[in-house]
């Protein structure tokens, strides 16, 4: 008899002996001797207190009943809390461990964003709230041992389940580093595996294993064989988890998907893989049927069920842990109502992040980025540490200013809640002392890379920078030379110079994997980001969207033209993605001289957002010159490092000379080229009194001065060609030397 037909046989006993009966076995699966498994998941909730949580609640308690509660497992895959609503950011995240700890949550994979605190935060305050355990097999402290448990085991109808978690190797790169430091993330699929081998090998294993990864794919709307194509971070975990683990339970990309997927090495085998989203708005639920003689999974299902419709009321008459929510719910919005109506600004119209679409574009400047980096670079000027420019990273922005209320508020004013949702992390404000040439670097590493040198899922991740900073840049340029020109106050970044960058502690210290900025001198300057916000739009409103970018990317511009030349180039984004941005329409170009000069070089037009520019440089421009763009209605200005214009070529035939030395008193000879359609008589004078003639045939030309006219010395002779009938009379000057 295996464990599980053992386990199985003595519940059976147990109930026969209760009731006397064999009717308690009615429940129980058709076969004899199968037992069904009731695994329910949801991942990325970010402490989603709100209108939506009972339904939340009761979708879970409603898959609870149609699996039967004594059969059903309860997991959540990671951030569970950070990243929150402000019911629950408020009361920092207490009330949303409390509605898990109702529902009965078994087991959480760790996310990242149970990092935002750090680490001591996350297993003292955060581990003492939760009911349940917070697992991470792949989270190693400086000892080499797992920080938190590797897996966690259930009994659950009568088998032994085993839930091993894993979270991002990513996690460093996405939290504020010190609250990390001396961490490891290890591999997620080595350090499940090893997991999984330590189950196997204890004196009982247990009868299923399940992962719970807080990881996943970054497109759920594919399929499975599209998803591991498109993601090596995917592949690897779920092509390389071992096949002992008979369910896959991933979050982290909030993509909502459920797949049958092959086993490796098992061809004959799937099982289930799926992420339900984010915020509650799906719960996944895996059925594994388990043949208890042979221990093995004999079938299963897998499905994301949406959110139920059934109202509250009935949820909380039906399931008593709904109840239970509902209460904790209602004390936490009160709680929040109460602090969060408070007005603390007010806005002219939507001040929002950019979007692709309806999704977030974390890789597109924003309005909502430019205020916020204004309102650090305001605030942070203020303190003794001071700042020269102000920078935000886009992930560290939750929420947009609307103008609508949300509330009771009037159309236009900002509420403590509104505003506190912006900025929900709670992070220190820095400043950062770099060199020009740093500040560079810390632009060139929006193109991402992480610490291992690979390209993560958001391959780029735009800045946002203060009103004062503009930058152009070329991505089609090698990796690391992308930046063209930064500016900081209308004058170009010196790379010897020093400057101070009021940023959010993350940043400073090298989060979102800019790890340029902990190669500054950092200065704490004892402010707290939400609270310089608040500040600053109590001090500042109404305030107003920017729609002017402060980056541009400039394609095609050369480092040296001549005068006359048609310059060309390429705009390609000129026009912001934030809500209510408008098209622009046109760019005005200039042509900006060494003293400062600004010659009209004409206005193009602007189509969907991107311009060709195609201007005529003047012939009398040259020297060192930049060019200033500027885009219509927004105001968008570009000014380009300078570019090297040549002076015209001289009209005429293109006439080159060179003269081979002589001895006195023997005529020198004066080769001749020029174009090569240029005929006509060429001659060559003495301080003005002609000294030799020949002709051009073919574009060249061979003259010999007259003997005994040039005596021993050097001579500057002038060479001219006459015209023909396509070209002008012009001249040139050619050095003769006679020696005795």
């Amino acid at each position: 008899m295996t464990r599980a037909s053992r386990r199985l046989a003595g519940a059976a006993l147990g109930s026969l002996l209760v009731t006397g009966t064999l009717t308690t076995l009615a429940a129980a699966p058709a076969q004899a001797d199968e037992v069904a498994l009731n695994l329910l998941s949801f991942n990325d909730f970010h402490g989603r207190i709100d209108e939506n949580t009972v339904k939340f609640a009761g979708t879970v308690e409603e898959l609870r009943a149609e699996g039967g509660a004594d059969n059903t497992l309860v997991l959540s895959n990671g951030d569970n809390i950070g990243a929150s609503l402000f019911a629950s950011a408020v009361s920092e995240d207490i009330p949303t461990l409390d509605v898990l700890n109702a529902l009965g949550v078994a087991a959480s994979s760790v996310g990242n964003h149970e990092f935002d605190k750090g680490v001591d935060d996350l297993t003292g305050r955060v581990g003492d709230a939760a009911d349940f355990p917070y697992l991470a097999a792949n989270v190693l402290g400086p000892d080499g041992d797992p920080v938190l448990p590797a897996y966690e085991t259930f009994e659950v109808a009568g088998l032994e389940v085993a839930v091993v978690g894993a979270v991002s190797e990513e996690t460093p790169a996405l939290v504020s580093p010190g609250g990390v430091e001396g961490l490891e993330f290890a591999d997620v699929t080595e350090s499940v595996n090893e997991a999984v081998e330590e189950l196997e090998a204890g004196e009982t294993p247990p009868d299923v294993i399940v992962a719970q990864i807080h990881e996943g794919s970054p497109d759920g709307s594919v399929s499975y064989e599209e998803a591991v194509a498109s993601s090596p971070t995917f592949r690897d975990i779920a092509e390389g988890v071992s096949g002992s683990v008979d369910a896959i339970f991933m979050g982290h990309t909030h993509q909502e998907y459920a797949w049958d997927a092959p086993v490796p090495g098992q061809p004959d085998r799937t099982r289930p893989i799926l992420q339900t989203g984010s915020y509650g708005e799906n719960i996944g639920q895996v059925g594994l049927t388990i043949d208890t003689e042979s221990g093995e999974v004999v079938s299963h299902t897998v499905r994301n069920v949406p959110r139920t419709e059934t109202e509250d009321a009935v949820l909380v008459d039906q399931f008593p842990r709904v109840g239970e929510v509902q209460a904790i719910v209602d004390a936490a919005l009160e709680v929040a109502d109460e602090i969060g109506r408070e007005v603390k600004g007010s806005q002219t119209a939507d001040i929002t992040r950019a979007f692709s679409g309806t999704s977030e574009d974390r890789g597109a400047e924003s309005t909502l980025g430019g205020l916020v980096a204004d309102s650090l670079l305001a605030k942070v000027s203020d303190t003794q540490a001071g700042a020269d420019l102000g920078i935000v990273n886009p992930g560290g922005l939750r929420a947009d200013l609307l103008y609508a209320p949300s509330g009771a508020e009037q159309p236009g004013e900002i509420t403590y809640a509104e505003a506190n949702a912006v900025l929900p992390f709670v992070n220190n404000v820095s400043s950062v002392e770099v060199t020009g040439e740093t500040l560079k670097r810390i632009f060139e590493q929006q193109w991402q890379r992480d610490a291992n040198g690979d390209v993560p899922s958001r391959a780029y991740l735009q800045l946002g920078v203060s009103e004062n900073v503009s930058y152009s840049f070329d991505s089609t340029r090698p990796e690391g030379d992308r930046i063209t020109g930064i500016t900081i106050d209308g004058e170009p970044v010196d790379p010897a110079a020093s400057y101070r960058i009021a940023t959010f502690s993350f940043l400073a210290q090298g989060g979102d994997n800019f790890r340029a900025f902990a190669e500054g001198t950092n200065t704490d300057t004892g402010l707290v980001d939400y609270e310089a916000w608040i500040e600053y739009l109590e001090s500042t409103s109404p305030v107003s969207p920017d729609f002017a970018r402060r980056s541009v990317e400039v394609q095609g511009l050369a480092e040296e033209y001549t005068a006359g030349d048609t310059l060309t180039l390429t705009l390609p984004a000129l026009d912001l993605t934030s809500r209510g941005a408008p098209a622009n329409t046109e760019v005005r170009v200039e042509a900006v001289t060494e003293d400062d000069e600004a010659v009209d070089l004409g206005t193009v037009p602007v189509s969907e957002g991107a311009a060709e520019v195609s201007v005529d440089l003047p012939a009398e421009l040259s020297g060192q010159v930049r060019l200033r763009m500027t885009a219509e209605p927004t105001g968008t200005v570009v000014t380009t490092p300078p570019v090297t214009v040549n002076p015209q070529e001289a009209p005429g035939a293109g006439l080159r000379a060179e003269a081979s030395p002589v001895r006195y008193p023997l005529p020198a000879r004066i080769d001749v080229t020029a174009r090569p359609d240029a005929t006509g008589v060429v001659t060559v004078a003495s301080k003005g009194f002609p000294v030799g003639v020949g002709f051009l045939s073919g574009g060249s030309a061979r003259v010999y001065t007259l003997p005994f006219v040039l005596g021993p010395g050097e001579h500057q002779l002038t060479l001219t060609h006459w015209g023909d009938r396509q070209y002008e009379r012009s001249s040139v000057p050619v050095t003769v030397k006679v020696r005795r």
